[in-house]
């Protein structure tokens, strides 16, 4: 088992976190120094005296950079070895990581170490990670307690899979999550103590960038259907315009923004564009052919009594959650065989992403 710990200017408490946890029959632990500096090197150099591998980047990169490097040092020389990943400002507990690592089996594809946000909690730790919390749920139709903890265990397997998610910082975390979601993989929560010493004051979290980082996936989901929504909007109304035919006016409209759809959330959305195309644009002309019979139905009883701006207004905002739903739970959807082809490491995936983190041999 590996504990694998990305820190960047950590204090005492990371050689202290690495000496209880080679203490541990069965536990190796691997640190990513993310470009401390030498001011720092005091840490990592106890960290190496108390039984620690130390990975260093020459300048920061982000966790999610630290995380990859980690993954790909694991994945080259301890064949075989599940990891857990732990953070090194304290809020770990060395009860908790061990509660993680034993979570972990065949058949869950990830493991969170979930908090429950107990007792004393900033302010800004709790009402960020509600607000994450509440928009996974809605974009992805799953309740996870904890989107933002950094104690997670995978088994070997996945290392691969984790090597190829993008997101060099903060972000990657989530974005681990929305893809386990959107392929179906297994995700198991454990409980575990909710721990903010002296207020979170030792987090590098930039609460407006890294919060774009973070919710940058998310609003991606909604990016596409608004741009879609702003291509249909506009055709229906200089289409109707021209026409004066509803009918006729909706369908056109539908059929030019259904396929700008259909490719923006093929590749930028869903990122899913090893999954079989034809099936994909079955399901999608399927999906397309229902919410357009479900339009037509709406505008057409609605306009009348509201107009036809209030009427589109009102219907998209309708459909646009249904549509969501079934586009991530159907329409891009991968099989089985998809799947496994994900999880599996490829030699050549392998060396390509061994040129892009350094430090990672």
């Amino acid at each position: 088992m590996i504990v694998l710990i990305p820190s960047y200017e950590p204090d005492e408490r990371l050689p202290q976190l690495v000496a209880d946890l080679t203490g541990v029959d069965g536990l190796r632990v691997v640190v990513v120094d993310d470009g401390s500096g030498p001011a720092y090197a005091t840490h990592f150099d106890a960290a190496r005296r108390a039984g620690a591998e130390v990975l260093t980047h020459p300048r920061n990169r982000g966790k999610g950079a630290a995380l990859r490097t980690g993954f790909a040092h694991v994945l080259d020389t301890r064949p075989g070895e599940p990891v857990v990943c732990a953070d090194s400002d304290g809020q770990h507990t060395l009860l908790d990581i061990l509660k993680v690592a034993a979570a972990i089996d065949g058949e869950s594809d990830m493991v969170l170490g979930a908090r429950r946000f107990t007792g004393r909690v900033p302010l800004r730790s709790r009402f960020g990670n509600a607000v994450t919390r509440g928009v996974f749920a809605l974009v992805t139709g799953k309740r996870l307690h904890d989107t933002q903890t950094g104690l997670r265990g995978y088994p070997h397997r996945m290392l691969g899979w984790l090597l190829a998610v993008p997101g060099d910082r903060f972000e990657y975390e989530l974005e681990l999550l929305l893809r386990a979601s959107r392929e179906g993989l297994r995700v198991r929560e454990v409980e575990i103590a909710t721990v903010y010493l002296a207020g979170n004051a030792s987090s590098h979290f930039r609460p407006v960038r890294d919060s774009l980082r973070i919710y940058r996936p998310l609003l991606a989901f909604a990016g596409s259907s608004l741009a879609g929504f702003a291509v249909d909007a506009t055709l229906v109304f200089a289409l109707y315009a021209l026409t004066a035919n509803l009918a006729l006016s909706v369908v056109a409209a539908r059929l030019i923004s259904g396929t700008v759809n259909f490719l923006l959330n093929r590749r930028l959305v869903f990122a899913a564009t090893d999954v079989p195309l034809w099936p994909s644009v079955r399901r999608y002309v399927l999906l397309a052919a229902a919410v357009l019979l479900a339009n037509l139905g709406l505008m057409e009883l609605l306009t009348p009594v509201l107009g036809v701006v209030a009427a589109k207004l009102l219907t998209e905002v309708s459909l646009f959650l249904a549509g969501y739903v079934v586009q991530r739970r159907v329409v891009f959807t991968r099989t089985p065989v998809d799947r496994a082809r994900s999880v599996v490491p490829l030699p050549e995936r392998s060396a390509a992403l061994h040129e892009q983190v350094p430090g990672a041999r």
